[in-house]
């Protein structure tokens, strides 16, 4: 798919690599509608990208909230060919708190916006794609979701965040398999550790040893190559079913 013909649906895209991605896609002359739930971060990415792009306050976790935003992305595009998903929550907590163990309520939570709420949107957007017009090799859509490195070696304290992370890469493959019926990709990237809002608060000191953890090169991910790589997924027809880590070959340690 050429980057011109793009017409996405991003959750999380009013900031971070949700943005990053937004930002990429207009820029190659592609649309894009974001999905969020921080109106003012929203308004402002509109302000920035212009009519290229549209926001729509939405909780993935919503069937119905997602449904009905992806008949407005529709209404809005007239198609949706591509939906990424970047909407998601740390969930950090020990299991065995020093207060007490982890709230049953915190674990659900997390799975509910992390893997849920992705699985809620490949779903919906999967049923969206099915009616295009099929292009090169049949391709009618693609859909990215964003995992962790912590699905793979989660720290002490990311059990609920690396369990919603891993389940997000469980299911890539079997839903590739299922949705190659109807033309659609569907893959992951786990990211490393990158320079996203939540990582820019952190002080100095956390953001250089966080750096100094990369192998190479030792610096924190930018969302700009984060948003490179979903844009070559959505360009190149072979990828299909996989989980790409893009984290400068880090290896979590143990906390």
């Amino acid at each position: 798919m050429q980057l011109n013909q793009v017409k996405a649906l991003i959750t999380g895209g009013v900031s971070g690599l949700g943005l990053a991605v937004a930002r990429k896609v207009v820029a190659n002359g592609g649309q894009a509608v974001l999905l969020d739930i921080n109106d003012e971060a929203g308004a402002a990415a509109e302000a920035e990208l212009g009519g290229a792009v549209s926001y729509i306050r939405t909780d993935v976790t919503s069937e119905q909230g997602v449904s009905d935003a992806i008949d407005m992305a529709v209404h809005h595009m007239g198609l949706i060919n591509v939906a990424v998903n970047c909407a998601g929550i740390i969930g950090a907590g020990r299991v065995l708190g020093r207060e007490a163990p982890m709230a049953l309520d915190f674990f659900a939570k997390t799975i509910q916006i992390n893997l849920i709420g992705s699985f809620n949107i490949i779903k919906a957007a999967g049923a969206a794609m099915e009616s295009n017009t099929p292009g090169t090799d049949g391709e009618r859509g693609v859909i990215i979701s964003t995992a962790s490195v912590a699905a793979y070696e989660g720290q002490i304290g990311q059990a609920a965040y690396s369990a919603s992370k891993g389940g997000i890469v469980g299911m890539t493959l079997p839903i590739a398999r299922e949705y190659a019926r109807i033309g659609v990709r569907v893959n992951t990237v786990a990211p490393g550790i990158f320079l996203t809002p939540m990582a820019e608060g952190m002080p100095e000191h956390v953001q250089e040893a966080l750096s100094a953890s990369v192998p190479f090169p030792s610096r924190l991910g930018k969302p700009e190559e984060f948003a490179e790589l979903v844009a070559h997924i959505m360009q190149n027809e072979y990828i299909n079913g996989e989980t790409i880590r893009l984290d400068g070959a880090v290896r979590l340690a143990p906390k």
